[in-house]
């Protein structure tokens, strides 16, 4: 009788005193709820119940639970999904992509209202200014040709800003990249001048063009990763460094004495400018930045560096624990966008100005910072909206002449675009979260 209550006893669950009297501990267990044993194995089997199998334990652990007042042949039947989530679960085709290109179209449609409500406080028809700015952008094949080299830097610039946010950092300084980019260009071409064929000395123009804008940039990221600075604060003020240091060398040690109302550096051989695209009236820039985006989607999306940024713009720590170099990628990412700059100034050097001077600080940096956020960041939007604020630009002079406007007009229109998009983002998740609560309440009722 003593050796039979024994195994009956063993497999009595052991009682705990107190609140926790509800719970019960398996024969075998110590008090700490660990077996004897290893504790790699109690860590990821699941715990047998005194007489119950332990098939029927895991069937359990795995079917789902009824819902309250749900008949249990009907509980394991799926529940009907809604489209829109469903549609996001399944990942849908151009569903996200749709929903991606809904809020910047949104939010240019909307400070499109908003400038037409301040074309009309000035007494403009709002009407003929976006006609005027229709003609003076997309009219006609000249036209079209002053929108592509206006596009053309805006696009390089633009990914100066969008390579950078991929790892969740908001960098603003292309502008002084591009800067320092066309003089490093303009002093290059000046050395190597009469040595070497053209084609090499173009190279090593644009590739100095690159190594100045990248450094420059890098600096953002080092000050980022190794000291803490934010990224938005520092390149904002580097460009401004980056603009004064262009100007005091332009104007002072590198100033070419012929150079007396506009004061410049020495004009680069004619043999060594750079030519413009057959057929068209727009230099290789523009080819150049469409190739670098196209580069870059295909590196974003289909390497593994590409996937590393991500992963630090989506965590920083997470990435760090999974064993990246998270300082180094920052850095390289930072560098990888000022270069983008960099060459944007280095074309405009060797292909329009043929010398570093005042009129390469016209602003196409700052226009990149709201081509990559209209653009959400991503290199193939980057360059059909870089045309849209290209043929805005192009515009402006059209406006000037005919509506006696001021050529400030299309920067008032791009600050008001720059605006709204800046709020659209936070305003649609606001409302994209409260409509789900207001769905899920409606379900449950």
């Amino acid at each position: 009788m003593r050796a039979e209550a024994e195994p009956e006893a063993a497999a009595r669950p052991m009682e705990v005193p107190g609140p926790t009297a509800a719970l019960s501990l398996p024969a075998g267990l110590t008090e700490a709820g660990v077996p004897p044993g290893p504790t790699e194995a109690a860590a990821v089997a699941p715990l047998p119940q005194a007489g119950v199998p332990p098939e029927l334990i895991e069937a359990v652990a795995v079917a789902p639970l009824p819902e309250a007042g749900v008949p249990a042949e009907r509980a394991s039947e799926p529940a009907p999904a809604r489209p829109a989530a469903a549609a996001r679960r399944a990942g849908v085709p151009g569903a996200r992509a749709l929903y991606a290109a809904a809020v910047p179209v949104g939010g240019l449609l909307t400070a499109a209202v908003i400038f037409g409500l301040f074309m009309l406080a000035v007494g403009r028809n709002p009407l003929d200014v976006y006609a005027l700015i229709w003609r003076g952008g997309f009219g006609s094949s000249f036209a079209w040709q002053n929108t592509f080299s206006r596009a053309a830097p805006v696009i390089l610039t633009a990914l100066a800003v969008a390579i950078p946010a991929r790892m969740g950092l908001i960098q603003i300084g292309g502008e002084g990249a591009l800067a320092l980019g066309g003089l490093a260009a303009s002093l290059t071409g000046i050395a190597l001048s009469g040595a070497g064929a053209p084609l090499l000395v173009q190279a090593c123009m644009l590739i100095a063009a690159m190594v100045a804008g990248g450094l420059w940039i890098g600096g953002v990221g080092a000050l980022k990763h190794y000291r803490g600075v934010n990224e938005t604060i520092s390149s904002l003020l580097l460009a401004y460094v980056a603009i004064a240091v262009f100007n005091h060398l332009v104007e002072g040690a590198f100033k070419d004495p012929g150079s007396l109302n506009k004061p410049s550096t020495r004009p680069l051989d004619t043999v060594h400018m750079i030519g413009s695209i057959p057929g068209l009236d727009v230099h290789w820039g523009l080819a150049a930045g469409i190739v670098f985006c196209l580069g870059a989607h295909f590196v974003m999306r289909h390497t593994r560096w590409g996937f590393a940024l991500d992963t630090i713009g989506a965590n920083p720590r997470v990435a760090a624990l999974a064993g990246l170099p998270v300082g180094h990628l920052i850095v390289a990412g930072c560098f990888a966008g000022g270069a983008a700059a960099g060459l944007a100034g280095g074309y405009e050097v060797a292909a329009v100005h043929g010398n570093a001077n005042a009129s390469l600080i016209v602003g196409y940096g700052y226009t990149g910072i709201l081509v990559a956020f209209v653009a959400r960041h991503q290199p193939l939007a980057i360059v059909p909206v870089a045309f849209l604020f290209g043929g805005i630009g192009a515009s402006s002079g059209l406006l000037q002449r005919r509506l006696d406007l001021p050529d400030a007009t299309v920067l008032v229109l791009q600050g008001v675009c720059f605006l709204i998009i800046l709020a659209a983002d936070p305003v649609s998740d606001m409302l994209r979260v409260r409509l789900s609560a207001a769905r899920s309440k409606g379900g449950r009722t």
